[in-house]
């Protein structure tokens, strides 16, 4: 489980592919502190780290895990947010994050005002019904707070202190993002179609 703050951003050190897996490796501020078999979500998915070296840590993503996530489209160079699962004992400052992409989508605007900046993303209209206004959202791993959704778009608000702690600095028009919704609004999706089935 996550919170959505991302507490370090990584940079990718070395891809390496082994049939349909590939290896990451990774290097960061805080991958001298990870162990292996931990969790750690990389751009939001959770990923188990196989191997800890001085500050590089490496992580496999399978086939699934590439195809349904923008992991694949990583190359050396790029940066990642990095945010290690949360302790039971800490403030949950972000939302409810499992780590577990749901859905990939595409950057279509960004406009920057004066020290903030929108980012508006297209996502599979057949899941409207999982944003609404004011709910969380998660983004390649950042918990976010959804502005003005429309049909199959919806937008972000960023301060400064995230653009310049995550990879949206990097982010351009056309960027695949990763998207994770509200697990409190997937049950309660799920219930309601559950209900309206046994009517």
């Amino acid at each position: 489980m996550f919170t959505g703050l991302i507490e370090s951003m990584g940079k990718i050190h070395e891809i390496q592919k082994e049939g349909s897996n590939v290896h990451f490796t990774i290097e960061s501020t805080i991958s001298d502190q990870l162990k292996v078999d931990q969790s750690i979500a990389h751009n939001g998915v959770c990923l188990t780290v196989v191997k800890q070296s001085g500050g590089r840590h490496t992580v496999t993503a399978i086939s699934e895990t590439l195809e349904k996530s923008n992991l694949g489209d990583l190359r050396v160079g790029d940066l990642v947010n990095l945010e290690r699962a949360m302790m039971a004992n800490m403030r949950l400052d972000g939302h409810m994050v499992q780590g577990h992409v749901d859905d990939r989508a595409q950057c279509v605007s960004i406009q920057e005002l004066d020290g903030s900046w929108y980012f508006q993303f297209r996502y599979p209209q057949e899941k409207t019904h999982l944003i609404v206004d004011k709910g969380s959202i998660c983004v390649n791993g950042v918990s976010l707070t959804v502005v003005s959704p429309v049909e199959d778009l919806f937008s972000v608000a960023i301060i400064p202190y995230t653009f310049e702690h995550t990879n949206f600095q990097n982010f351009e028009v056309g960027q695949s993002v990763n998207l994770e919704y509200d697990i409190i609004g997937k049950y309660f999706a799920r219930y309601a179609a559950l209900y309206i089935d046994q009517r």
